[in-house]
């Protein structure tokens, strides 16, 4: 199907995007990428959400088979063509997954003895000698490691700026500090005028309430906001990987339905009841400077909170040093927020003819976003049924 509004009309578009998070983003490259006249919608200055609040991880790896296994991959292949072209780091050394116990061992086994073999997962599992000489023998304490090596990951900070000066380099008209308050039927009501767009497709993050609140008030949707934390080291850590414990395999949909897994739930609560009671598992992503992006702990609600428990960092500092082996010492402390709980890992709405809502309910938007958004693009343009997770159970997942 191919798109005609008027080329020279400067308040008409083929494609309106309403965000300026990675979801946002991926309809724009999608949009722009096959010649449409695109824009982009935004509140703030700059992205200030989800998107540059995690942990930059393009986790492959613990994505369940099916649609979000397959989203993680296609989105992957995107992040490494845009960071080429964009400038921006996308380090491939993938994530090490250590067991620190028998029962952690056991789930990573049954990973690799099952569902990596059937679903094609690029892993292999480390001990002895093979888990010693990784970063001359610091994680021995260890049982054994899972090296994930489709991970990526990236530092949103970064990457979400290069990324909004790439998609303008090519032709996206990005409208920051202007507020969406209405839209339907290809119109769009802003702070900054009125506005006329073939498609429009709206990606409103967490924000229930601005734009559509009536269709999406029943989907019970909740917001999830996670303590984050960015960390020195004491001592000299070159680290190049990200890093899970198997405290992960409960979270994750690509080990937690596994039976194994239910003896790391009775391990947690038998030894650590207080990481259940606040939704923590340990994510390390180092930056490109040798800092350490680390969290996070999981509170749902209606609204997020603004005031960070003590106990939590607390917590998550423990952790960190004892999988490191290392003294850490904290530079910043900052909240995470995302959209949760909703009837899938994410939505894709038709709401009229010319306008969709596209919403992530997971954690994972940086993992699976860029594909969701080609996706969906190629559905609008071909007349198709948008995507859908049909099935996939929502586990609880981190600000990736």
């Amino acid at each position: 199907m191919t798109l005609s509004p008027s080329e020279h009309d400067p308040q008409h578009f083929d494609l309106a995007v309403v965000g300026s998070g990675i979801l946002g983003l991926a309809h724009a490259y999608a949009g722009v990428k096959r010649g449409l006249k695109v824009a982009v919608f935004e509140r703030t200055g700059t992205p200030l959400g989800a998107s540059v609040r995690n942990f930059g991880m393009g986790l492959v790896t613990g994505q369940p088979p099916g649609i979000m296994l397959d989203l993680a991959r296609e989105s992957r292949a995107i992040w490494l063509h845009l960071a080429a072209r964009a400038h921006f780091s996308a380090r491939e050394a993938g994530t090490l997954l250590f067991a620190r116990s028998e029962a952690e061992h056991d789930v990573l086994q049954e990973f690799m003895m099952v569902r990596a073999r059937q679903y094609d997962y690029r892993a292999s599992l480390l001990e002895g000698d093979k888990l010693n000489a990784l970063y001359n023998g610091r994680f021995r304490h260890h049982r054994s490691v899972l090296h994930g090596t489709e991970d990526l990951q990236l530092y949103s900070r970064e990457a979400m700026p290069a990324l909004v000066a790439y998609l303008h380099s090519q032709g996206v008209h990005f409208r920051f500090n202007t507020l969406v308050h209405g839209t339907g039927d290809g119109r769009l009501s802003t702070t900054a005028g009125e506005f006329r767009a073939e498609r429009v497709v709206v990606c409103s993050g967490h924000d229930y309430l601005t734009l559509f609140a009536d269709r999406l008030q029943p989907m019970n949707l909740k917001q999830c906001r996670l303590q984050m934390l960015r960390l020195k080291s004491e001592e000299a850590l070159p680290l190049t990987h990200a890093v899970l414990t198997g405290l992960s395999c409960t979270h994750y949909g690509a080990f937690s339905d596994l039976p194994t897994a239910r003896a790391v739930h009775a391990e947690i609560e038998a030894n650590a009841p207080l990481l259940n009671k606040h939704g923590i598992h340990l994510l390390v992503s180092p930056t490109p400077y040798q800092e350490l992006i680390v969290g996070d702990s999981h509170h749902y609600g209606t609204d997020a909170p603004p005031f960070n428990s003590e106990e939590i960092d607390e917590l998550l500092l423990g952790l960190v040093e004892h999988t490191l082996a290392t003294r850490v010492k904290v530079i910043e402390r900052w909240q995470g927020v995302y959209g949760s709980k909703g009837p899938g890992p994410f939505s894709a709405l038709a709401i009229d003819a010319q306008t969709s809502v596209v919403l992530m309910h997971t954690g994972i938007g940086m993992s699976v976003g860029l594909g969701l958004g080609e996706r969906v693009v190629k559905a609008l343009l071909e007349g198709a049924e948008l995507p859908s997770p049909a099935a996939v159970p929502v586990a609880v997942t981190a600000l990736a």
